[in-house]
């Protein structure tokens, strides 16, 4: 099974401006449908209620405009408390989603917005930052808490979620991984959902947020180095992954006693988000 089997579907779905699974907008970074995979049994993940960004604190109108008409009832922000003071939000004025964030820091400076030391940055350091990044995430208190709170609310609410971080790639990504496995999505199709940040044709506004403060640490960054740090690798992914099955013997046991997602969870998410 692979990616096109999401692309498929999401290509009959492009009334509110689509190209592929990516969102038209004009100051968001990655905006996208997870749903739309097969999953093993039969089925697919739902379209149009399964959504992942980056921030919106450059959100033009327009944008805000689109995420009004997407209906999106839940947010899920990933980001610490000094991110969302830092970089606030937009929101259309007829905005009522609940937001739910953590009320204290996510992550540790990450080396993509510029943290993490005074180093030369080359690409062999870019991957080692990042893959340092993977490692905290499954023992970090923080994201715990609120990968808890996604499934709880996915679970619990209806109509349509947008969990988002910062770039929207990699705490971003590790939710919506999770939530993929849950559902029954092959790996392959899980990676390949994954590794679609890199094909955002967004890149340049997350440069834009991004890259003056990663060159007044680092200096001047190297393409590949860039890429590293601005996009994903494979390997990101498993290392997440590999970290939870050495602690948990798997990564379906980690849900179940630390994430929350028991079986009867499980179930019910498939009922609601698999057609």
């Amino acid at each position: 099974m692979t990616s096109d089997s999401q692309g498929q579907a999401s290509n009959s779905a492009s009334d509110l401006g689509r190209i592929g699974p990516f969102y038209v907008t004009q100051g968001i970074h990655n905006l996208r449908d997870y749903g739309g995979y097969a999953v093993v049994g039969g089925g697919r993940v739902r379209e149009g209620v399964l959504l992942r960004s980056g921030q919106h604190m450059e959100a033009s109108d327009d944008d805000l405009a689109l995420i009004d008409a997407l209906d999106i009832r839940t947010v899920i922000d990933l980001r610490g408390s000094s991110e969302r003071e830092g970089f606030p939000c937009r929101r259309h004025a007829n905005f009522a989603a609940q937001v739910i964030a953590y009320d204290g820091e996510t992550s540790n400076s990450p080396p993509h917005e510029g943290g993490g030391g005074q180093i030369v940055m080359t690409p062999q350091k870019a991957r080692e930052r990042m893959l340092a990044v993977y490692t905290r995430m499954p023992v970090n208190p923080a994201m715990i808490w609120i990968f808890r709170e996604y499934f709880k609310t996915l679970d619990q609410n209806e109509g349509g979620n947008l969990v988002h971080c910062f770039a929207g790639k990699d705490r971003t990504g590790i939710a919506a991984s999770l939530l993929l496995h849950v559902l029954g999505v092959h790996h392959d199709d899980i990676v390949a959902e994954f590794l679609l940040t890199n094909e955002a044709p967004t890149r340049a506004i997350l440069e834009r947020q991004s890259l003056p403060r990663m060159e007044a640490h680092y200096g001047a960054i190297e393409p590949e180095a860039l890429h590293n740090l601005m996009g994903v690798l494979p390997e990101y992914l498993d290392t997440y992954i590999a970290k939870v099955t050495r602690d948990h013997g798997s990564l379906d046991v980690y849900l179940a006693t630390i994430l929350g997602v028991d079986e009867q969870r499980k179930q019910r998410l498939r009922d609601k988000l698999v057609a």
